[in-house]
């Protein structure tokens, strides 16, 4: 049996528990002892971060090896049009090689709690918003991606890790389930359901 805490990263927050420069971490956020990060967010992306204290938990979700698919949902600065999304959905060529083929698709704004600094509308007047569905960890690889085919990302938040979704969680709030390991010999297929706690409500 394991602990999976899933937290909702704000905006401009490390995705580690110090900081020598004084940045907002971690710490600020979910107060449970031992816990480590599932891979990461950049410090200016917000969304869904797996945490637990089973290294073996951590690893499975964490490593290329598994490709997790993980969905974002992504402010663009202008319109995109079909021949972009063509091109996610195909791959392409970034300068550490070509990604795998997306998932992508244009969808309404998403209900979220408002960004702080909010996006300027007189700066960026007309935006859209991409869903975007990627099997790879690559550094920055979202912001590359949609750059890439002329539309550079302006709000960025990851939705979903595998199975995992952010649902209701506002920023700054986490949650916890249990995770059973799968039982052995003929039950060895099947899984425990997880079990979730109420979302923690941080000031």
């Amino acid at each position: 049996m394991s602990s999976l805490y899933l937290l909702h990263k704000p905006y401009r927050m490390l995705s580690q528990f110090t900081d020598s420069e004084g940045r907002a971490t971690l710490a600020d956020v979910i107060d449970v002892p031992g816990v480590y990060a599932a891979g990461r967010l950049d410090y200016d992306s917000e969304g869904l971060l797996l945490l637990s204290d089973d290294g073996a938990l951590i690893h499975r979700i964490a490593h290329p090896r598994h490709k997790q698919p993980k969905t974002y949902w992504v402010q663009l600065e202008g319109q995109m049009d079909e021949s972009a999304l063509k091109a996610l959905r195909s791959g392409i060529n970034l300068k550490d090689g070509p990604t795998r083929p997306a998932k992508a698709r244009l969808m309404t704004p998403p209900a979220l709690a408002p960004r702080e600094p909010a996006i300027d509308p007189k700066r960026h007047p007309s935006t859209c918003w991409l869903e975007l569905t990627i099997s790879e960890g690559r550094n920055r690889q979202v912001r590359r991606m949609t750059a890439h085919v002329g539309f550079p990302t302006l709000r960025l938040i990851r939705a979903s890790i595998g199975a995992w979704q952010l649902g209701d969680l506002q920023p700054g709030e986490w949650r916890r389930e249990t995770l059973h390991a799968p039982r052995p010999a003929k039950s060895a297929k099947r899984s425990g359901k997880p079990t979730a706690t109420r979302p923690r409500r941080h000031s």
